[in-house]
């Protein structure tokens, strides 16, 4: 068992909020998520949450086309993730779960700007946090983003929601032998080159001594459990 974790960042990946859709929302998935939420805010713990945008737009694919600039897309994707944001406050508020979004993009009247003092002090309210907007910066992803975040929110834990119940070291859909691992330190990935999240979001959890649990989102209870201690999915921290 590990520690048990007074605060968490949610890591949830736009595809994951579209379900086996390729574009937009799954009504079951969000209704399911949150309520995996709410049961877990209910318990005691303190949630963050960082949405990818790639349902609504993935800007690398994006400029990749050649016709718009790469800034420009992934300025677009931040956007993208300021729109789950939204939707996802709103599913959060169905249950009873109060949020607020802030964002490294502000817009007068849709989401005030981020910034660490006000994300702790709404945590400490009693608020989910839903940090939107990346890290306000092109070429960082998401997942460097709810690292960061999680870091200036000073969470214990960063769980970062799959479709698969942790982290192989293969894709376990192509590869029957692919090894599933329980524990994995931060240079241990980053030698197998696993790629569960990209190279800055891994270095800058190791550097910060920030551990990373990797679950299946379809897991129930999930978050409470992670929370508790209980040894789901992956952990990834300084010592396997």
């Amino acid at each position: 068992m590990a520690e048990p974790a007074r605060r968490i960042l949610l890591k949830l990946s736009g595809e994951a909020l579209a379900g086996d859709a390729e574009f937009g929302f799954d009504e079951a998935v969000l209704r399911r998520v949150a309520g995996e939420v709410g049961q877990a805010h209910r318990g005691g713990l303190q949630i963050g949450i960082v949405l990818g945008g790639g349902n609504l737009l993935r800007g690398a694919a994006l400029a990749g086309m050649g016709l718009v600039n790469r800034v420009t897309a992934d300025q677009m994707g931040m956007l993208a993730t300021l729109m789950n944001a939204l939707a996802f406050r709103d599913c959060l508020s169905v249950f009873g779960v109060p949020a607020t979004v802030l964002s490294a993009i502000p817009i007068a009247g849709v989401a005030e700007a981020f910034s660490a003092p006000r994300a702790n002090a709404l945590l400490d309210a009693g608020q989910v946090v839903i940090a939107a907007g990346g890290t306000g910066n092109p070429f960082f992803t998401t997942d460097t983003a709810a690292c960061l975040r999680a870091i200036e929110m000073n969470a214990d834990l960063v769980l970062k929601a799959t479709k698969v119940d942790g982290v192989y070291s293969a894709d376990p859909a192509r590869d029957p032998a692919a090894q599933r691992f329980t524990k994995l330190s931060y240079d241990e990935v980053i030698a197998r080159d696993l790629r569960v999240m990209d190279l800055t979001a891994i270095c800058l959890s190791r550097d910060n001594a920030l551990p990373i649990v990797v679950f299946d989102i379809d897991t129930v209870g999930a978050l409470t459990r992670i929370a508790a201690g209980e040894a789901l999915g992956t952990r990834i921290e300084a010592h396997a």
